[in-house]
């Protein structure tokens, strides 16, 4: 049996594509601080995975960026597949990124030295990053916007590479393991490629209105489903055609 899908009304719509605007608003505040943070202690530290970490910060800016210009729009939904396509492209621009800096490292690029600040921002990052999320993929997906569950996701990959580079530096610190955040990173970098094709392909599974039943809301691996042979229906059809 197919369950009725509810349509958020044309009031609630606006309330939800102004939340999704702060979100990205809040997530490209949060990411600048983290982004100078980061490099700076990177620098400092000799630390190729904070450089890489602040990098990350920068192309997590101009994801949410692009979600920013589509909903700035009268009309989201016709910026949505360009929107996509941005995502997409900073998905795998962060997994060559991590790939290259993590093959680099572990081939003997250089030791990086104990950075209490790195250590700091990870754990912030972890904390923080995961809240924000959840909070734009729960209205992205009440609204039916692909990207706005992209980008929930680039941001859900930031809190993976957050616990990698606070792994890392953490046993590096410790234990002298320098190649211990190198070798996690390469395993994000095959997520940031997972990632970036389902962005391309639009198939952000969730994005689409849910019953009003909140299971849909339970469930965090939102794209479950679809990978085992359900399709994405396209927003259009979902909203009516005009």
């Amino acid at each position: 049996m197919t369950a009725l899908l509810h349509v958020p009304s044309p009031e609630r719509r606006a309330v939800l594509s102004l939340r999704i605007r702060m979100f990205a608003a809040a997530t490209i505040t949060y990411n600048l601080i983290e982004a100078v943070v980061a490099l700076w202690a990177g620098g400092v530290a000799d630390s190729s995975a904070l450089i890489g970490f602040g990098l990350d910060s920068v192309i997590e800016v101009t994801s949410a960026l692009a979600l920013s210009w589509q909903f700035s729009a009268r009309d989201p939904e016709r910026r949505e597949q360009l929107t996509l396509r941005i995502i997409a492209v900073s998905f795998f621009a962060l997994a060559a990124f991590v790939t290259v800096d993590s093959v680099r490292s572990l081939t003997g690029g250089g030791e990086a030295q104990h950075s209490t600040p790195g250590i700091v921002i990870a754990g912030l990052s972890l904390a923080i990053m995961p809240v924000l999320s959840w909070a734009q993929r729960r209205a992205g997906r009440e609204l039916g916007s692909r990207t706005a569950v992209a980008d929930s996701r680039q941001t859900l990959l930031c809190t993976y590479l957050s616990a990698v580079l606070l792994v890392g530096l953490v046993l590096n610190s410790t234990l002298g393991w320098w190649w211990a955040d190198a070798g996690a990173a390469l395993v994000i970098a095959g997520i940031a490629v997972r990632e970036g094709i389902n962005a391309w392909r639009g198939e952000a599974c969730c994005a689409i209105p849910h019953s009003g039943d909140g299971r849909a809301e339970e469930d965090d691996d939102c794209c479950a489903g679809c990978e085992s042979g359900s399709k994405t229906l396209p927003v259009e059809k979902l909203h009516g055609d005009t």
